[in-house]
């Protein structure tokens, strides 16, 4: 088998799609990103990278708060949605039939459609060139029971391709 060889970028790199929520009073929306990761356990830590130029960004940037909300395959058209339109002209919620789900420790909503919601509190913003990281301190969980099984989620994680703008999905998880 043979391989191509790239200049360095991440166009080739499959990445989880979210969906995060943010708010700053009265003004709610919904970023659709794949620029995520864990990066820490203890405290648990999880990065969210977004553009300057979008809406949420300023949402973020001034509450220091967001929700990750994981999507599951069945929500993939209102994804792609909500990642097509910008919350400065829509009502991300509406356009994309979103129910908002009130928070235990933030003042962001949740997305109630998604089966796994993580409430964040930003600890560290990182200017990294096109993107700035916002890593944000995961301070409550919710799962919904229905995708727990045996003390493990069992939930078809979808993904993002930036070459070519395709989303998929991981279809099986191996067993231990």
């Amino acid at each position: 088998m043979g391989k191509i060889i790239h200049d360095p970028t991440v166009i080739w790199f499959p990445s989880p799609v979210i969906l995060v929520s943010c708010s700053d009073n009265n003004i709610d929306n919904i970023i659709t990103i794949a620029w995520t990761g864990v990066i820490c356990s203890r405290p648990p830590q999880i990065s969210i990278s977004l553009r300057p130029a979008t809406f949420s960004y300023g949402l973020i940037l001034k509450s220091q708060e967001f929700v990750i909300n994981i999507p599951q395959e069945s929500l993939l058209n209102s994804v792609k949605k909500c990642g097509s339109i910008s919350g400065k002209n829509f009502d991300k919620w509406k356009e994309c039939h979103f129910t908002k789900e009130k928070a235990q420790k933030v003042k962001v909503p949740l997305i109630k459609e998604c089966h796994i919601n993580f409430e964040c509190k930003v600890v560290k913003t990182l200017e990294l060139g096109t993107h700035t990281m916002f890593i944000g301190e995961v301070i409550n969980i919710h799962i919904s029971s229905e995708i727990v099984e045996n003390s493990c989620i069992k939930i078809p994680t979808l993904i993002y391709s930036p070459k070519g703008a395709q989303y998929g999905r991981v279809i099986k998880f191996n067993e231990k």
